[in-house]
């Protein structure tokens, strides 16, 4: 759903009471942390979000009363661990609107989910001449699989590029599908401009051509009501670092049918039916792609968060980033010299700039002096920064405990950054 729409749909539930700001950020502990001697404002949302007590508790409690290791035991403590494991996959298919929680697959994050599909779906699947299909604004996590990929494979990686607008013509995509096209990889929304790409008419153009669509949600996950089969893709991935949950888990959903035919990835203990010396069996989807001692604890905290998201009521949360949004773009455009990077129409809650005369990198230090975090560099999009003609950027996002207050704080580092300079 585009931000306009969550919009509307917030202001049509007027029975609904308002957004709680106050709450939400009384979940986060670390919002009352100072820096530097200045209170905490936290933009640096889309690089990680901070955590609500409700995970910190889960994880706690997680290793204070239900830890062992998972589906590995008959005693209390392993049917615990195993139940809680089991119970988050399940909240994670509802989260994302999938069919079963047997087509999510838990992963380190986006980036292992992304590497997973090329390396057992592309691997039995792309051949010489083939072509995988991206766009000119991908993050590093969805190009360097694909390239690895292509190399590996004498296939070829075909680029759509992205217009003045930092907007994805569909046109563009339509041009560079063919018939050798195996694959497209696109982000749902883009982690440098904020784009929110158009998934559904991209499905319909990649399933026409006969390829499948993976899509890169990490950037999505936290803001936009997630439905994979409303979507049309194949693959979907997403980081629940980035969506209030903890480090080092996240989730791959892919078609039932799909996972069924791919091979392991990776291999080891928990992936098999029958080991033999002279062959193994392995266990059906999503037990195959998760190898070895689980992250328990990770699984855990992402249901706590995902738990936090629908608490929150997540239409009326995304309203409130949209309204951050729109004063900051505001706010910034008052600035002298500084430079706002593309103007999609459907943007999720971040944006990146530059300010004539300043390195992002000192803008960032400036800031960080008065307490305010945001993420300066290539943002890990080298390509799109070749496109833009610039070596590094700032960029501001916002989550659901973010206050206008905070978007006014922003404006005055700015301005400070522009005496510095002067």
């Amino acid at each position: 759903m585009s931000p306009s729409a969550v919009i509307a749909a917030s202001e049509e539930r007027t029975d609904a009471p308002a957004y709680d700001l106050d709450a939400v950020r009384a979940e986060f502990p670390i919002l009352r942390e100072t820096v530097h001697g200045r209170p905490l404002v936290y933009l640096d949302n889309a690089a990680t979000t901070q955590k609500p007590e409700r995970v910190i508790v889960a994880v706690a409690d997680c290793y204070r009363h239900g830890y062992a290791n998972v589906a590995r035991g008959v005693h209390a403590l392993a049917e615990r661990a195993t139940l809680g494991y089991e119970e988050a996959r399940g909240k994670v298919a509802r989260f994302l609107g999938a069919e079963s929680s047997e087509e999510i697959v838990f992963v380190r994050g986006t980036t292992e989910a992304i590497n997973l599909v090329a390396g057992s779906w592309g691997r039995a699947n792309v051949k010489a001449g083939d072509e995988i299909l991206i766009t000119e604004l991908e993050h590093h996590a969805n190009i360097l699989p694909w390239q690895r990929l292509c190399e590996e494979r004498g296939a070829r990686l075909v680029v759509a590029p992205i217009d003045e607008r930092g907007e994805v013509p569909l046109e563009g995509i339509a041009a560079r599908l063919s018939p050798r096209t195996r694959l497209a990889a696109v982000a749902h929304v883009s982690n440098v401009l904020g784009t929110i790409l158009p998934v559904r008419e991209i499905a319909d153009l990649v399933h026409a051509s006969g390829a499948l669509l993976l899509v890169d949600g990490p950037q999505a996950a936290p803001h936009l009501e997630i439905d994979v089969r409303a979507l049309g893709c194949d693959f979907y991935a997403f980081s629940g670092h980035k969506a209030y949950g903890p480090s080092g888990i996240g989730a791959l959903w892919a078609r039932r049918e799909i996972l069924a035919a791919m091979p392991p990835w990776q291999t080891g203990g928990g992936i098999v039916r029958t080991v033999a010396f002279e062959g193994t069996e392995y266990a059906e989807p999503p037990a195959r792609f998760e190898p070895g001692t689980p992250n328990l604890e990770g699984a855990v905290g992402l249901a706590a968060a995902i738990d936090f998201l629908a608490a929150v009521d997540r239409p009326r949360a995304a309203a409130w980033e949209q309204t951050l949004l729109e004063r900051a773009l505001d706010r910034l455009a008052d600035i002298p010299g500084l430079r706002l990077l593309g103007a999609p129409r459907e943007r999720s809650s971040l944006f990146s700039f530059v300010l004539e005369g300043i390195h992002p990198h000192d803008i960032g230090t400036i800031l960080d002096g008065e307490g305010i975090a945001v993420r300066v560099g290539h943002l890990c999009a080298q390509p799109l920064m070749a496109r833009l003609g610039l070596p590094a950027v700032v960029r501001a996002s916002f989550a659901a405990y973010n206050t206008l207050d905070e978007v006014e704080a922003l404006a005055a580092g700015l301005a400070k950054a522009r005496e510095v300079f002067r």
